[in-house]
C-alpha cells in the first residue's frame, strides 16, 4: 500500500513538474512573441517614414546641388553626386516596399535589419561624398552652407530612423564623419572648431533620438497592452454571451417544465379537493367519526393551499417564458381594488384591521388586463393584511401621478422590512425573516408575480419599507395606458377617506 502511495506521489510530482515546465515554456514563448512583434513594429515605423517622405530628401539634394553649383570647381561631379543620391534612395525605397509586402509571420527580422542598414549606409555615404566638393578660393559661404545642409540631412535621417538605432548610425555617421574630416583638412583652427561643433551636434541629436525612441517603445507597449485588453474583452464578451444564452435556454426550459407540471398536477388535485370537500361536508351521509371529518377538512385545506401554489408557479412560469397573454380593455382601477378588498374583508376582520381606501371619483380608466390587475390587487392587499398586526391599518389608494401615470398604492403600519431583505422578498420563493417565523407565510411568489405583471403592462413595481414604520407597495402603469376621455364617476356611498393614513 505504501509502495503504491509512493509511486502515485512521484507520478503526481512529475506531473506537477511538467506542468511548471509547460507554463514556463509558454511564458517564454509569449515573451519572445512580444519581443518579435516589437522589433517588427520598429522596423515598420522606419519603413513607413521612408515611404511617406520619399521626395523630401531628394528635393533637398536637388536644392543643395543647384546652390553649390555657384561655388564648385567641377559642376559635373555635383551632377554625378546627385545621380548617386537618386540611385541609393531608389534602392532604399525598393527594399522598404519589399519589406511591407512580406507577411509578418515569415519576415526574418535580423536579415531585414541588416539589409535596411546596408541600404541606409550606402545612402549616407552618397550624402557624405558632397562634403569633398572643391570650392573656388575656399569660399566661406560655401563651407557654412555645406555645414548647414549636412547638419539638416543628419537631423532628417535621424528622425526617420529613430525607431532602429543600428540603421540610424549606419546612415548618419558617414555624413557627420565626412563633414568633420573636410573641415579638419582645411588646416584652419576655426574650421576645426566647426568640425567639433558638428560632432557635438551629432551626439546631441542621438541623445534626443534615444528619448524619442523610448517614447515610441512606450507607445508600442501601450498599443500592445490595449490590443491584449481588447482581445481579452472580446473573449470575455463571447463567454458572457454564451453563458447568457445557456442561462436563458435553461430558464426557458425550467419555465416550460414548471408550466407543464403545474398543468398536470391540477387535474388530480381538483379530484382530491372535490372528494375531500364532499367527505368534510358529509354530502353522502354522516361519517360517524369526528376525527375522520377533521382529517378530510385538513386534506381539503392542504389541497387548496397546494392549488394556490401551483397556480402561482404557473403564472410566474408563463410570465418568465413570455407566454402570459394579456386581454386588454378599459378598466376602472378603483373598482378592481374595491372588489379585491371585498374578497379579503373577512381576513381583515379576523385580525381586527381597519381597511381604508382613497379612490378618486373622477379617475380615468386604464387600458389593461382585468385578471392581471385583479391578481396584482389581491396579492398586494393580502400581503398587507397578512403582515399587519392586530388592530392595525391597511390603506389602499388609486390615483394619477403628476406625470400622468396611474398608480395603485397599498400601505400598512406593520413591522416593516429591513433594507437588506428587500431584494430577497422580490425574488422568486424569497421570504423575509418575519415571513419565515409565521405559520402561514405564503410561497414567496406573490411579489415576483406582481413585478412581472406590472412589467408586462410597461409599468413598474416599487416597494418601500422602514422597520417599525410599515411598508408601502406601489404599482405604476405608464401614461400611455391611461384613457383620458373615459372618465367614470365613482358611485355615491363608497368608502372614500383621506390618504396617507395614520392609525387610530
Amino acid at each position: 500500500m505504501s509502495i503504491a502511495g509512493s509511486v502515485n506521489w512521484r507520478a503526481f510530482a512529475r506531473q506537477g513538474s511538467k506542468r511548471q515546465e509547460t507554463v514556463a515554456q509558454r511564458a517564454a514563448e509569449a515573451k519572445a512573441t512580444v519581443s518579435r512583434d516589437f522589433a517588427y513594429e520598429l522596423l515598420l515605423m522606419f519603413v513607413r517614414n521612408e515611404r511617406v517622405a520619399a521626395l523630401t530628401v531628394p528635393i533637398l539634394a536637388i536644392v543643395v546641388a543647384v546652390t553649390m553649383l555657384n561655388w564648385a570647381n567641377d559642376p559635373t561631379r555635383l551632377l554625378l553626386w546627385l545621380a548617386t543620391i537618386f540611385i541609393s534612395e531608389g534602392i532604399l525605397l525598393a527594399l522598404c516596399g519589399r519589406f511591407r509586402n512580406q507577411p509578418r509571420e515569415t519576415v526574418d527580422l535580423y536579415q531585414w535589419q541588416r539589409n535596411l542598414a546596408a541600404a541606409e549606409f550606402l545612402y549616407g555615404v552618397c550624402w557624405a561624398a558632397v562634403a569633398f566638393t572643391e570650392f573656388h578660393h575656399n569660399n566661406e559661404a560655401a563651407y557654412f552652407f555645406l555645414f548647414a545642409a549636412l547638419t539638416v540631412v543628419t537631423a532628417i535621417r535621424m528622425l526617420f530612423a529613430a525607431s532602429v538605432m543600428p540603421i540610424l548610425h549606419a546612415g548618419t555617421v558617414p555624413v557627420t564623419g565626412a563633414l568633420a574630416l573636410r573641415f579638419l583638412m582645411t588646416g584652419d583652427v576655426f574650421y576645426w572648431l566647426i568640425a567639433v561643433v558638428a560632432i557635438g551636434i551629432h551626439f546631441y541629436f542621438i541623445f534626443l533620438v534615444k528619448n524619442l525612441q523610448r517614447t515610441a517603445l512606450s507607445m508600442l507597449d501601450y498599443r500592445a497592452e490595449k490590443d491584449r485588453l481588447i482581445e481579452e474583452l472580446g473573449e470575455a464578451k463571447t463567454a458572457s454571451d454564451e453563458a447568457r444564452v445557456r442561462a436563458e435556454a435553461a430558464n426557458l426550459a425550467k419555465s416550460k417544465f414548471l408550466a407543464n407540471m403545474s398543468h398536470e398536477l391540477r387535474t388530480p388535485l381538483n379530484a382530491i379537493m372535490g372528494f375531500s370537500e364532499m367527505i368534510k361536508d358529509e354530502v353522502l351521509g354522516p361519517i360517524g367519526n369526528a376525527t375522520y371529518k377533521s382529517y378530510a377538512g385538513d386534506i381539503h385545506e392542504s389541497g387548496t393551499h397546494l392549488l394556490k401554489l401551483i397556480n402561482e408557479i404557473l403564472d410566474l412560469s408563463r410570465i418568465e417564458a413570455g407566454r402570459y397573454e394579456l386581454s386588454e380593455k378599459a378598466l376602472d382601477f378603483g373598482d378592481i381594488a374595491q372588489e379585491s378588498i371585498r374578497f379579503l374583508r373577512l381576513d381583515a376582520q379576523t385580525k381586527k384591521l381597519r381597511l381604508v381606501t382613497d379612490f378618486k371619483p373622477e379617475m380615468p380608466r386604464v387600458f389593461a388586463d382585468e385578471r392581471a390587475l385583479r391578481q396584482i390587487c389581491l396579492n398586494l392587499i393580502s400581503n398587507a393584511i397578512k403582515f399587519t398586526p392586530e388592530n392595525g391599518v391597511v390603506a389602499v389608494r388609486t390615483g394619477i401621478l403628476p406625470g400622468g401615470e396611474a398608480i395603485l398604492t397599498v400601505r400598512d403600519n406593520g413591522p416593516g422590512i429591513p433594507d437588506e431583505e428587500i431584494p430577497r422578498v422580490l425574488s422568486a420563493f424569497g421570504q423575509g425573516s418575519l415571513a419565515l417565523k409565521m405559520r402561514d407565510s405564503g410561497t414567496g411568489l406573490g411579489l415576483p408575480i406582481v413585478t412581472g405583471l406590472a412589467e408586462l403592462h410597461g409599468g413598474r413595481f416599487e416597494l418601500r419599507s422602514k422597520v417599525g414604520a410599515g411598508t408601502e407597495a406601489s404599482v405604476v402603469l405608464p401614461k400611455s395606458r391611461v384613457v383620458p376621455n373615459a372618465l367614470q364617476p365613482r358611485k355615491q356611498g363608497e368608502n372614500v377617506m383621506p390618504f396617507p393614513v395614520r392609525a387610530a
